[in-house]
């Protein structure tokens, strides 16, 4: 067993963590009043200091990115439930072996929604190759949401040719860590969503949307709410997978239904290919 004065870095670092899951739980702490107000979880976790938790949220991934140099990215959104192309091959193996038929639909699903990982991988390279011939200064950093599935997949991409990449995880119910590929000095975890969000859009030099769920749906509207309105600059926002998209938003429709503009349909391109979605973005900025 571990005794009390054997601490490490990572006991540390974790213990607030689990002190917050302790009391989430219903087991609080005993009231402290002696306690540094910094160190004292109870205090900390009050409603009250809420402000205060939120200022820390904006501030540590705001001072570590600029302490690496990481001023401008491009964000990857899509489905954290994508699989590698690998993974996705072995899961049908295995569905095909056990003869159940439902099983096999969901993993030939699976192996045809791993050519979008493969896809976000690819991105991430394209963009990651470019960057490391720039100056610093004019580098462009691949950003995700840090967890598994497109995130990792674009993370992944920028990590196999040897650049920083960003991971802004989120702490959610279910166990969830950042993707192995996340530059380790760059892989942050936010208690907000709404703290996270402006961290994506902070440094976001272009925004690409691959296929997803109610995350990605929801980053998405939020980016073209704030460019439609004026409250965000002018950035390129590529719907990465056309069938998808087209299938899924009838954005036409809200054009003839008079709820925007026929202007608005310009916010955005789509595309299927890496090198033309990057291609979108460099010529967006001149590059």
């Amino acid at each position: 067993m571990e005794s009390n004065t054997d601490l490490n870095d990572s006991r540390l670092a974790n213990a607030w963590a689990e002190l917050h899951n302790h009391a989430v739980s219903g087991n609080p702490l005993h009231a402290d009043a002696y306690r540094l107000a910094f160190a004292d979880p109870e205090f900390m976790l009050r409603r009250e200091t809420r402000g205060i938790r939120f200022q820390l949220e904006m501030l540590k991934p705001d001072l570590g990115q600029t302490a690496q140099g990481i001023e401008n990215t491009v964000v990857v959104y899509g489905s954290a439930r994508f699989l590698a192309p690998e993974d996705a091959a072995q899961q049908l193996t295995d569905a095909e072996a056990s003869g159940d038929a439902e099983r096999i639909a969901r993993a030939r699903l699976a192996v045809r929604n791993a050519g979008y990982y493969d896809l976000a991988r690819r991105f991430a390279r394209v963009v990651a190759e470019y960057s490391e011939q720039r100056p610093p200064a004019e580098r462009i950093y691949i950003c995700t949401g840090g967890g598994p599935g497109i995130m990792e997949a674009a993370n992944r991409g920028a990590h196999e040719v040897g650049a920083l990449n960003v991971g802004l995880n989120i702490a959610l119910p279910h166990e969830q860590s950042g993707n192995r590929y996340i530059s380790p000095s760059l892989s942050y975890k936010f208690h907000y969503f709404a703290l996270r969000k402006m961290h994506f859009m902070m440094r976001a030099k272009a925004l690409v949307a691959f296929p997803g769920g109610f995350g990605t749906l929801d980053e998405l509207f939020e980016v073209l709410t704030l460019v439609q309105t004026g409250k965000a600059k002018p950035v390129p926002i590529v719907l990465f997978g056309t069938e998808f998209w087209k299938k899924l938003v009838n954005f036409e429709a809200l054009v003839e239904e008079g709820t925007i503009s026929a202007a608005d349909l310009n916010l955005f391109r789509y595309t299927d290919d890496p090198e033309e979605a990057w291609g979108f973005i460099k010529a967006f900025y001149k590059l």
